[in-house]
């Protein structure tokens, strides 16, 4: 029986209301533990920006990288310090179906309003076990599917998506394999957010997105509940492109987090394996935030071209 989790009294119009979620990063400290004051602030920011909702521990914020406890604790503290001013979606997707389950029980013992979930990945499943996989932790409360084969090696079909939107707790997508996949779930009434943000402003407009999960809205979020809110805008995607293609210029987070710590928003420690990005990269970044608009940007400091010996590399 589906039910729903009576701390977070969370429907799933809640979560298919959101336009505009960020997969937001984690800040560390030398030592290796969260800097949850940094963190903090990167939260009050997005909320000041406009941001709906925030995916906790996902691929930007390195959940991979985590061991479970610390995971659900800052699922638990986002929740504690923002759940009432924004919508904490916590990842608790695992390629082990018993982990999943067990990680989703926790995250919604801890308040989250909805879990991320993706497909199995590296040991691979079929289309039934797929189907399985997610009908086992669906029950637990309201639940984004994320689609991303160049990270699992395996692509969820529309066959499988299909499968599960019925149950009440299955919210909508969040699709990172094109335009065309997008539009197959909207003419199906299926709800679902670009995970791409060079495609986001035509996946909402031309092509019925519900909105985006974004890593660029980390940086700039004002600019980002822009293009998801006031229509057709040609110019500010072109404003915002160079960004983005700078943001993944190498895989995600490496950009991100070299960005966070150019803005000083966050101390410049990276858990390996990601280092951060090379010295021509940091001198780019730097020049793309002077013409869009330093005020466009999360920080108080002026962005600045940090030297290789600045950034801290941690293994745990």
């Amino acid at each position: 029986m589906a039910f729903l989790c009576p701390r977070c009294r969370t429907s799933k119009g809640d979560i298919t209301s959101l336009r505009l979620i960020t997969a937001v990063k984690t800040p560390y400290l030398p030592d290796g533990r969260f800097d949850l004051e940094a963190y903090d602030y990167l939260i009050n920011m997005q909320i000041e920006g406009g941001v709906e909702g925030v995916i906790v521990g996902g691929t930007t914020g390195e959940g991979h990288l985590m061991s479970w406890d610390e995971h659900i604790m800052l699922i638990g503290h986002t929740v504690n310090c923002f759940g009432t001013r924004i919508k904490v979606i916590g990842n608790t997707g695992s390629n082990s179906t018993g982990e999943a389950v067990h990680a989703t029980e926790q995250g919604f013992a801890v308040g989250m309003h909805a879990a991320l979930h993706i497909n199995p990945y590296y040991g691979k499943t079929s289309t039934e076990g797929m189907i399985a996989h997610f009908k086992a932790v669906l029950p637990m409360g309201p639940t984004i599917i994320y689609n991303v084969p160049s990270r699992t090696g395996q692509d969820i079909l529309p066959p499988v998506i299909e499968a599960l939107s019925g149950h009440p707790n299955m919210v909508g997508v969040k699709e990172c394999v094109g335009h065309e996949r997008v539009k197959c779930y909207t003419d199906k009434d299926i709800s679902v957010w670009s995970g791409n943000d060079d495609e986001c402003h035509d996946s909402r407009w031309k092509y019925g997105a519900t909105g985006v999960v974004s890593v660029t809205s980390n940086l700039v979020p004002g600019l980002v509940r822009s293009l998801m809110y006031e229509g057709e805008n040609a110019t500010l995607r072109e404003k915002l492109l160079p960004l983005i293609k700078w943001l993944f210029c190498e895989p995600n987070p490496i950009p991100v987090d070299t960005a966070l710590a150019q803005l000083g928003v966050a101390r410049p420690v990276l858990r390996l394996p990601y280092k951060a990005l090379p010295l021509e990269k940091r001198v780019e970044f730097v020049r793309i935030v002077e013409a869009i608009g330093r005020e466009h940007f999360i920080g108080k400091r002026e962005a600045r071209v940090l030297d290789d010996e600045d950034f801290i590399s941690i293994c745990r």
